[in-house]
């Protein structure tokens, strides 16, 4: 059973547990946190969620990330998502964006980290991700344009993609 801090929706802590796959109370959230990771040589790594995924199976991603558990401050968890989901270990992330989804409930949290960790080194979590790839950056321009990426996880890093003109004006 995974525990949660229930927020409230100015991202204070509300002293409500949440359990993952309960209901969530009205006016409460739960933290959510993802990286995007880039290489210190300008690749992006693209995880691939594995086919059991409920949603998006299969699907590349640009982001390590989840649920913040019981008593995890943001770092906390970018930090513990980053490594079981790819095994970099990272004490410096840059907060990219964040954005409350009255829908699913979840402040999210985006990050980014650069790394020169070893990009063979890169290690999957069963039922999470399947395989992984490092994109240079025009690629990883024209997977941000595609239809391969996530829609909502687009719209979470356009703060980024904007400012770094891999998105020039916000326009897809």
């Amino acid at each position: 059973m995974e525990i949660w801090d229930g927020y409230y929706r100015d991202g204070s802590l509300s002293g409500t547990d949440l359990i993952r796959g309960r209901e969530i109370p009205k006016g409460q959230f739960h933290l959510v946190c993802e990286v995007l990771v880039r290489h210190v040589n300008g690749d992006y790594l693209l995880m691939q969620r594995d086919l059991s995924k409920p949603n998006y199976p299969g699907y590349y991603e640009a982001t390590a990330g989840g649920s913040a558990l019981k008593g995890e401050d943001k770092i906390t968890c970018i930090k513990r998502e980053l490594y079981e989901e790819t095994g970099i270990q990272a004490e410096e992330f840059e907060e990219i964006g964040c954005i409350i989804s009255e829908e699913s409930q979840c402040i999210f949290y985006s990050f980014l980290c650069v790394t020169d960790w070893n990009k063979e080194d890169i290690k999957l979590q069963k039922g999470e991700t399947m395989s992984f790839k490092w994109v240079n950056e025009s690629e990883f321009k024209r997977f941000v344009h595609s239809s391969e990426m996530i829609e909502t996880q687009k719209k979470r890093y356009m703060p980024y993609l904007k400012k770094c003109s891999i998105v020039p004006g916000g326009q897809l």
